[in-house]
């Protein structure tokens, strides 16, 4: 059976594992936000940084990209998955069905900030979003790299997210 992980932010452009389709998708009852504190990747538990996670909020719904795990490698795949996106906890890995742009409903992997863990942080202000990406530095690097690299595959996609845009804008400014 095929594996499809929907990727909404640095799965788009550092997806990890081998991808055998990429198609747009869209999952619906999440919005894409910098909800959740990075203290590993983007930042540190002294100074966190942000990524995105995926908010539940049921009036929205995120595009990104569905991603099938090239054949024969599903196990090693969920296996990599699990490693990065699991590693503290703040993630909750969930099955979820997501509307390709072709029409086909598919099963994805996804992975959803868990609201009761202590890095959420939703509803953050944009400018209080920018502050701390433009300083944050975790073990992945600088926090602003994670935000430019995400919204520039989008944009390479064809997917416009009016929020990272302005905190492109935003952080420029500050850095």
């Amino acid at each position: 059976m095929a594996l499809w992980v929907f990727g909404y932010g640095s799965l788009l452009w550092n997806p990890g594992f081998e991808v055998a389709e990429s198609v747009i998708g869209t999952l619906p009852g999440y919005a894409r936000s910098f909800c959740m504190r990075s203290i590993h990747h983007r930042g540190t538990e002294t100074e966190p940084g942000l990524v995105l996670a995926l908010d539940h909020q049921p009036d929205h719904a995120c595009t990104g990209m569905a991603l099938r795990a090239a054949d024969g490698t599903e196990e090693a795949t969920i296996a990599y998955l699990r490693e990065r996106e699991l590693i503290s906890s703040a993630y909750l890995e969930k099955e979820l069905q997501v509307t390709l742009a072709d029409g086909r409903d598919v099963e994805a992997v996804v992975y959803v900030i868990d609201e009761a863990h202590e890095q959420y942080c939703g509803g953050l202000p944009l400018e209080e979003q920018a502050q701390i990406i433009a300083h944050a530095v975790g073990g992945r690097g600088p926090n602003t790299e994670y935000l430019y690299n995400t919204a520039e595959h989008l944009t390479s996609v064809g997917l416009k997210d009016a929020d990272l845009d302005w905190l492109c804008a935003r952080v420029k400014s500050l850095v």
